[in-house]
């Protein structure tokens, strides 16, 4: 009897732990169907705006406050909240303009424009938690990549009426790369969405944000006008208000985040 209760027994305990298995097997048909649905598989976003370049620490004593437009595209790691972007940046800090004889030999008859510049383009790798669903999707990212600053100067030939016409030339007078890398928070707040599945575009958000990006030591030039004071025809070193300091910038992001694809 002991034999027949141990046996009862010990077949109980292997019937329990077989029943989820069992459930398991029917996973795969549920996913099948999903897959045949129409619902589109892509799962991306793409956010664009205006940005703002507030210069800090030793920065700030060199350059003002800038501004510009920044591009971000971006693909979630399915089915984690992890968005993997390329941010683009660009905004300027400093722009001279002046009237200039076109050469010493033609004198004033020949009158051009000459603006001068002083940018700053921004490449980052970005890695964001934020939620897939939601009216309201705050995030936090962390960023890591370059900052190319560069002063470039164009020419453009300017008729007796005061109107612009075609550039003459151009050049990028000083240069210099610096590391970057920081954190980023904001939020994305729907203001459309599209609910038939077949559709590409599902979701339009106002997108506000803000990056706080650490940039290495670099090399760039102070808001100015450019002038070969020695006369040999060339932009010297020696007359270049070259400036050296660590990179860094407070930047304030206001757009619009078109969100492709999304089956939330």
């Amino acid at each position: 009897m002991k034999v027949v209760l141990a046996t009862l027994l010990l077949l109980a305990v292997v019937a329990v732990p077989a029943a989820p298995p069992a459930a398991a097997q029917d996973a795969p048909v549920l996913q099948s169907s999903a897959e045949t649905s129409d619902e589109p598989e892509i799962a991306s976003q793409v956010s664009g705006g205006l940005i703002g370049g507030i210069p800090l620490g030793g920065l700030r004593d060199n350059v003002g406050t800038g501004g510009g437009l920044r591009l971000s595209l971006g693909a979630w790691v399915d089915p984690s909240p992890v968005l993997i972007s390329l941010d683009l940046g660009f905004f300027g800090y400093g722009h001279v303009e002046e009237d200039v004889p076109f050469s010493s030999t033609v004198g004033p008859r020949v009158p051009v424009e000459v603006s001068t510049s002083n940018n700053v383009l921004e490449t980052h790798l970005t890695a964001r938690l934020q939620p897939r669903t939601g009216r309201f999707r705050p995030y936090a990212e962390a960023l890591a990549g370059f900052k190319y600053l560069f002063t470039r100067s164009r020419i453009e030939e300017s008729g007796f009426d005061g109107d612009l016409d075609d550039d003459v030339a151009s050049s990028t007078n000083f240069d210099d790369f610096a590391l970057s890398g920081g954190v980023g928070a904001g939020v994305d707040i729907q203001v459309f969405r599209q609910d038939k599945p077949a559709k590409t575009l599902r979701r339009v958000d106002l997108h506000l944000g803000v990056q706080y990006l650490l940039g290495q030591e670099a090399e760039y030039l102070a808001e100015g006008a450019l002038s070969d004071q020695n006369g040999n025809g060339e932009l010297d070193r020696s007359e270049l208000d070259v400036r050296r300091s660590r990179t860094t910038f407070l930047q304030p992001t206001v757009g619009v985040t078109i969100r492709l694809a999304d089956t939330d």
